[in-house]
């Protein structure tokens, strides 16, 4: 645990930069959507930050990052708060930075956008159809994630189907961090030394400013494929792969889930399963008529605003992680897995993981890629019983169907995903964050003995 340090006199020295200490408010920013799952319920629900600062530029940024160093005081970084892991969850107290006023679109030129980590994403996305571009990616949590948060704690999301991961070369182009010292430095990556950051949780470094590639936008066309049959789905998902139809987002969801999809009523009927996807116009006809010629058949296709108008979601809100919010809106027993398929991926292993768990696991399915190569995820609703049935259920899935899981129950970059420390983020947060204050408890790659003595000399680019 951090030392015990002086709230007043730490706001003393704040200049005026916004800070709350209600309750509420402290409440309020604490917490992210750690709930969907019942393990980190349990371990986070009661944990608060005793500050929430809300800089208004990057000048305030490094003011509050100062004094963070100075009292040596935890800091944790908040954007949209639409993580599911905790990633914003103050574990040892301290002060919780809100990145949301950082929030400038800085330029648009063809092919790419610099912006402020705070802007939110369907801001972003907004302001780069304006000039005919649209964003790569993002999660389906865009209306309220922050382009920073999403970085700093995802990995793909919508669009990965077309574009890869986010960590695929040239999706980020640079990322501008602060660090955490008596006198903050600003620290800019580019290239591979990106993933220092991405994916960090914000433990190395405060990201203020990023650069990310663009893409000419497309008016997609929002639809869904109806089958007698996942299997059919699946196989179908699979073809618009192979044959490379143009799509944004392809998601297959089975018919259990459709008690869940109340806005969607008969377009989404609990006696087929679903194929949402988002489609380049000039692709409908041939992805209609493949859809028929499987026995399937077209249950809508809008445009965007004809959705909004006809009081649907669009595709986006309806697969990824949108799936389980949707279903714990009806039923609370419901928690969830992240599961990535063996390549090649096979439809067969699916059907009889649905045979295996029953009524225990609800499946659905995300198409992308990785690294340019097909890669099939499930985030599947898994009935919760007991922590030690969880597991029971990842150990089977990983060692029986030889599928990677991504545990979305634990707190720890190192145990959520890679299961082994990036050395070279732990290299980087002793330059970015040489106090260990950032985000503590949230890697296990840092021990106490990394801390620096005040007395080491450092270099860096002043801020």
């Amino acid at each position: 645990m951090t030392q015990a340090w002086n709230k007043e006199a730490f706001k003393a020295e704040l200049s005026g930069i916004r800070c709350h200490d209600d309750e509420k408010y402290l409440e309020a920013r604490s917490g992210d959507y750690f709930w969907y799952s019942p393990i980190l319920n349990e371990q986070l629900k009661d944990l608060r930050g005793e500050l929430v600062v809300i800089p208004q530029n990057r000048e305030e940024v490094i003011l509050v990052a100062a004094a963070v160093a100075r009292h040596k005081v935890p800091l944790t970084l908040r954007g949209g708060g639409t993580g599911n892991y905790g990633q914003c969850v103050p574990l040892e107290g301290g002060v919780i930075m809100d990145l949301t006023r950082l929030a400038d679109v800085i330029e648009i030129t063809e092919g790419h956008v610099r912006v402020e980590a705070g802007a939110r994403i369907s801001r972003l996305d907004d302001a780069a159809r304006e000039t005919g571009q649209e964003l790569l990616m993002y999660p389906s949590t865009r209306q309220m994630a922050t382009i920073g948060g999403f970085v700093a704690g995802g990995s793909g999301g919508i669009g990965s189907l077309r574009h890869g991961m986010l960590r695929d070369p040239g999706n980020v182009s640079y990322v501008k961090v602060v660090t955490v010292e008596p006198e903050p430095q600003i620290i800019t990556l580019e290239g591979d030394d990106i993933q220092k950051v991405q994916h960090a949780y914000g433990t190395n470094g405060i990201v203020i400013e990023l650069g990310l590639a663009l893409t000419p936008s497309t008016d997609w066309i929002h639809t869904a494929a109806l089958f007698d049959g996942y299997d059919a789905a699946l196989h179908f998902a699979c073809w618009a792969q192979e044959e490379g139809l143009d799509c944004y987002l392809l998601t297959a969801v089975e018919r259990r889930f459709a008690a869940y999809y109340t806005k969607f009523r008969d377009h989404f009927p609990e006696d087929r399963d679903a194929i949402f996807a988002m489609v380049a116009p000039s692709e409908m006809t041939r992805f209609q008529a493949e859809a028929e010629r499987r026995g399937g058949r077209i249950s809508f296709a809008m445009t965007k605003p004809e959705i909004r108008e006809a009081g649907l979601q669009p595709a986006y809100e309806c697969g990824w992680n949108h799936t389980t919010l949707q279903a714990l809106k009806v039923d609370k027993g419901w928690t969830y897995l992240q599961v990535a398929y063996p390549r090649p991926f096979d439809p067969d292993l699916v059907m009889r993981q649905m045979e295996r768990y029953g009524d225990a696991m609800f499946w659905h399915h995300e198409m992308a890629r990785m690294e340019g190569e097909i890669q099939i995820f499930a985030l599947p609703l898994l009935r919760f019983r007991s922590k030690e049935e969880t597991y029971r259920v990842i150990a089977e899935l990983e060692e029986t169907d030889g599928c990677t899981i991504f545990d979305p129950h634990v707190v720890t970059i190192e145990d959520g995903g890679m299961k082994e420390i990036d050395d070279t983020q732990i290299a980087f947060k002793k330059q970015a964050d040489p106090y260990g204050l950032m985000n503590p408890g949230k890697t296990r790659g840092w021990t106490d003995d990394m801390v620096r003595n005040d007395s080491t000399s450092h270099q860096g680019e002043t801020a």
